[in-house]
């Protein structure tokens, strides 16, 4: 493994541990004043600025060295975290305070994102994609999985704004990672023009992939169902099988197939990674299924870590084909709406769950969302481009500029 390799890594890695702490810490302060609203109004308050300026931060990530993109980005975010952990240090918990920091630190989020994939192309060889997006997502599952357990502990032992503290410290270990970071391999970029131009450029660029707009479609009902899931999977679990315990085994399974996923994504031998895409996230029909129909505890279990190890499989498998076959000077823009659809898909079936739940059952919406999970996501296997293997030439974009990766270690 090169040195600009480990030092991505490495710099990811943090940054993923940093990120996952924010929600738990946040949600962990601000519940102990004992207003729901506070929580939704601190939370929606990171999230709006992400959803309003992603496809904004994807002309950034086009327009400029994307290691300079991140560097600013994390450091912005170990700025408010920094000043939350302060904050919460003083002993009050001022909530305008809270929602305005969050609003910076979900700024930050939506600009370092597209950054970050267009640096993966332009740090990693077309070869060693796969095996390093597996290797960034299996980082991040581990952080996801060990970060409410950590921040947890912050908060019982020391209180929540040394956990803030410690994400602040963890951002600009990343920032500072990742913001020397030298590119071996220029980045391709398109002849600037105004910045409304880009965008729009960006937008026609993504008309023009179909199997792209079809799996954003299918991955966005993948994040619906999940949060439809999230929200009715622990109170079923709770009310039928066995309580408390029951949903913390179910999901901690299902962390480990995820991880699993992620590992073998680079090991199998897929020759297609589109159609490993879509099966991966069609599985995830399995757990909605299996909870709705309120089937024994084992098969809850093991059907929870299959859909969550198809998503651990279609991870890294999209990253790369969109690493490969959107064009570099593209890709900051490209990649945004994905992200974009990504990030507002899951709060939509976090709020609308319980709703439908409280008019309709969870078993009706449980098994619609299996239902449209799975076809949404098959589907795009009607689209030749599914079909075609890691060696066929990829499709010119904004520039004339030839592309250069070889073949896939999955091919």
């Amino acid at each position: 493994m090169t040195s600009p390799i480990r030092r991505l890594l490495v710099g990811r890695t943090v940054a993923a541990l940093a990120t996952a702490l924010i929600p738990t810490t946040l949600t962990l302060a601000v519940v102990r004043t004992g207003s729901a609203m506070n929580l939704g109004l601190v939370l929606s308050c990171e999230l709006l600025p992400m959803l309003v300026l992603l496809p904004v931060a994807g002309v950034f990530a086009d327009r400029f060295p994307p290691q300079r993109v991140v560097l600013t980005a994390d450091l912005i975010r170990a700025a408010a975290q920094l000043a939350i952990g302060a904050e919460l240090l003083g002993g009050r918990v001022r909530i305008p305070d809270l929602a305005v920091l969050s609003a910076i630190t979900g700024g930050a989020v939506a600009f370092g994102t597209p950054a970050v994939r267009t640096l993966v192309a332009a740090v990693v060889a077309g070869h060693e994609r796969l095996r390093t997006n597996a290797q960034l997502g299996a980082a991040q599952g581990l952080a996801q999985t060990a970060a409410p357990a950590v921040a947890g502990g912050l908060m019982l032992v020391v209180g929540a704004g040394w956990s803030s503290l410690l994400t602040g410290t963890l951002f600009i270990a990343s920032a500072t990672t990742l913001g020397g970071l030298r590119l071996d391999r220029p980045l391709q970029r398109a002849e600037r023009s105004a910045f409304l131009g880009e965008l729009c450029e960006g937008w026609a660029e993504t008309r023009r992939h179909p199997w792209f707009l079809a799996n954003v479609l299918g991955h966005g009902v993948w994040h619906l169902t999940a949060g439809f899931l999230l929200t009715l999977g622990p109170m079923i679990a709770v009310r039928h099988l066995g309580g408390d315990t029951a949903w913390v085994v179910i999901a901690e399974v299902g962390a480990v197939g995820m991880v699993v996923g992620i590992y073998a994504a680079s090991r199998l031998p897929i020759r297609r990674p589109l159609v490993g895409v879509a099966v991966g996230a069609a599985v995830f029909a399995l757990p909605l299924t299996a909870f709705a129909l309120l089937l024994p505890i084992p098969i809850v279990t093991a059907a929870y870590f299959g859909g969550m190890f198809g998503v651990g499989l279609l991870s890294p498998l999209w990253e790369t084909t969109l690493q490969r076959r959107i064009p570099q000077e593209a890709l900051g823009r490209v990649g945004s709406f994905d992200t974009l659809i990504s990030f507002a898909a899951r709060p939509l079936g976090l709020a609308v769950a319980a709703p439908v739940s409280a008019a309709v059952g969870t078993t009706t919406p449980l098994l619609l969302g299996a239902a449209l999970v799975s076809a949404a996501n098959l589907a795009t296997l009607l689209l030749p481009a599914a079909w075609e293997t890691p060696g066929t030439p990829a499709v010119q974009g904004l520039s004339s500029g030839s592309h250069d990766e070889a073949p896939s270690s999955a091919a």
